[in-house]
């Protein structure tokens, strides 16, 4: 949004009127007008209308009549009257220019808070801006801060160093897990190799018992053939003995 136009001191006048009032007819802020000096309707017309061409107030038309509001705040519009002013009547000394202005009038109670109030935020500022002013006279303080930020930047070697040989200690212990993993597992397969030779080494005997029981079996027959020839021969000895007697 464009900066508005400075106001001329009778257009202050009716904007401080539609501040205050909110939006109102030409025939309110003639009125209302702060100085009280006989003025014409027409005179006060042509000032809201000027002020329209200036795009500092907003017409309306409700019913008949035309309501004039204010475009902008009364901070945002006096704020640079108010610069000028203490800049051209009190070469900007705002201790005298208060004062000046207090001396005018009265001030009601809620008007004598809000102005402590104030003075007290400036008492704040004004502290504010003079530690920003010893912490700038302070160099040796910052040569002291950028020394304690360059110290860690230092010590980074020695950190990389540690680290460099937890790496290879890790490194080596992986190795060495490897390794014994490695060996477990050749064991648990010879073992398992041993396991099913030895399981497998009855089946390949047994059909030799078989054989030799069957050689055996075979046998049994002859041998008792000669028991029973054995048995036989003493008989015909006898039966020659007799003979021979005869």
């Amino acid at each position: 949004m464009a900066r508005p136009s400075h106001p001329s001191n009778l257009e202050l006048q009716a904007l401080s009127v539609l501040w205050h009032e909110g939006p109102s007819t030409v025939a309110a802020v003639h009125e209302t007008l702060p100085d009280k000096k006989d003025r014409a309707y027409t005179t006060v017309l042509s000032v809201m209308q000027s002020l329209e061409r200036k795009n500092l107030v907003k017409r309306a038309r409700v019913g008949r009549a035309h309501v004039y509001e204010a475009a902008y705040s009364q901070e945002v519009i006096v704020q640079k009257a108010t610069h000028d002013f203490l800049t051209n009547a009190f070469g900007g000394r705002l201790g005298e220019a208060l004062l000046a202005i207090l001396s005018v009038g009265t001030l009601t109670p809620e008007e004598k808070t809000k102005l402590e109030r104030e003075l007290q935020r400036h008492k704040t500022m004004a502290a504010k801006k003079t530690a920003k002013k010893v912490a700038k006279k302070a160099p040796a303080k910052k040569a002291v801060k950028k020394v304690a930020k360059k110290a860690p930047a230092k010590k980074a070697p020695a950190k990389k160093a540690a680290k460099a040989p937890a790496k290879k200690v890790a490194k080596k212990a992986a190795k060495k897990a490897v390794k014994k993993v490695a060996k477990s597992a050749k064991k648990a397969a010879k073992k398992a190799v041993k396991k099913t030779v030895a399981k497998k080494a009855p089946a390949k005997k047994a059909p030799a018992k078989k054989a030799a029981k069957k050689a055996v079996a075979k046998k049994a027959p002859a041998k008792k053939a000669a028991k029973k020839a054995a048995k036989k021969a003493p008989a015909k000895k006898a039966a020659k003995k007799a003979a021979k007697k005869k």
